[in-house]
């Protein structure tokens, strides 16, 4: 892997405001399109607005999608515009899938404020997401020499769903015995939930800025494998991060049961029947956490994340890029895997 100078996060965390920054005017424009119920629901979902529709400066989130869209654009020599569609509609899909992955798990708080469907309601914020969804997609086609792009976009959605229905699969799974989840299946997992999207919008920004087939599919699969990589980072933070930096209760994965990637590691140790005990009765989430670290959880997780970048800074390595752009990727990834550890 590319040995990264001290100053990458600095660089990653101005790379995601300029590009939030950039993307935010036409993000606004095609959210104003929307019925102004639904239109509400959505600034909220993007921390906006409150419920009633005051203007507020909450937390917009990392804006890592947008941010791959504008750079794989700038990457391949494109227009400002290429970069900006891609980024507003990878945007609001993946807005729509939190949408419905909220209520699908249950979560009552993002972002530390109620989540849409708590706000507004589960049928709401539902119809939210299906019309955030429908925009991507007129967003997209709409953009000149598109056909490409939205079969791209199409492609990524399918892989989001099956990512989405495996998880969901996962959590009737026992923790041990032969049905279990294997580090190997979670990979899958995460590759289709998380990585498709991420792979999806550097692509989707390279496509529509005129690139060649190779080079568009050179930033697809980087970002494929950065999604793991950050899918299995958050999982760290999910165990072991600071609360006041993740917005998350100590221990949060572990108090909900979520089969992540340290735990699966641990359950594939000899601690394995140990570990299923602790996390089912519940009582010690402490010692559920210091057991998957003894077990080498995290240690394992950290260095499949690391080697996911190092196969994304291969994949961008292998076509031609613009170098400013691609300097602003590789800082990107760099950011994304070490945040907070």
């Amino acid at each position: 892997m590319t040995v990264l100078p001290s100053t990458a996060p600095l660089a990653g965390v101005h790379v995601l405001d300029r590009c939030r920054e950039s993307v935010r005017p036409a993000l606004a424009e095609a959210v104003g399109r929307l019925h102004p119920w639904v239109g509400e629901m959505a600034a909220y979902s993007f921390g906006w607005c409150e419920v009633g529709g005051t203007p507020v400066a909450a937390s917009e989130g990392k804006g890592v999608r947008q941010a791959l869209a504008v750079l794989g654009a700038e990457a391949v020599g494109g227009p400002i515009e290429a970069g900006t569609t891609a980024a507003v509609a990878v945007e609001l899909v993946h807005a729509f899938s939190l949408l419905h992955d909220d209520i699908m798990d249950g979560d009552t708080a993002r972002r530390r404020r109620p989540t849409v469907w708590k706000a507004y309601g589960t049928g709401p914020a539902v119809l939210a997401g299906d019309a955030l969804f429908a925009l991507a997609v007129e967003t997209l086609a709409a953009a000149p020499g598109s056909g490409g792009a939205v079969r791209l976009l199409s492609v990524a959605l399918g892989d989001l769903v099956r990512g989405q229905a495996d998880d969901l699969l996962f959590a009737t799974r026992p923790w041990t015995g032969p049905e279990r989840v294997r580090p190997k299946e979670y990979r899958a997992m995460a590759g289709h939930k998380t990585g498709a999207l991420l792979g999806c919008a550097a692509a989707l920004g390279a496509a529509l800025g005129g690139a060649p087939p190779a080079t568009v599919a050179a930033l697809d699969r980087a970002g494929r494998d950065l999604g793991v990589a950050f899918q299995i980072v958050d999982d760290v933070l999910g165990i072991w991060g600071d609360p006041a930096v993740t917005g998350k209760p100590v221990h949060g994965d572990l108090r909900e049961r979520k089969k992540t990637f340290p735990v699966l590691v641990a359950l594939d140790t000899p601690v394995a029947r140990r570990l299923a005990e602790l996390l089912d009765s519940g009582e010690d989430f402490g010692a559920a956490a210091a057991l998957i670290e003894e077990a080498g959880g995290r240690s394992a997780a950290l260095r499949e994340a690391r080697r996911r970048i190092a196969v994304a800074e291969a994949a961008l390595d292998a076509v031609p890029l613009e170098a400013g752009a691609a300097g602003e990727l590789r800082s990107l990834l760099a950011f994304l895997v070490r945040r907070d550890l």
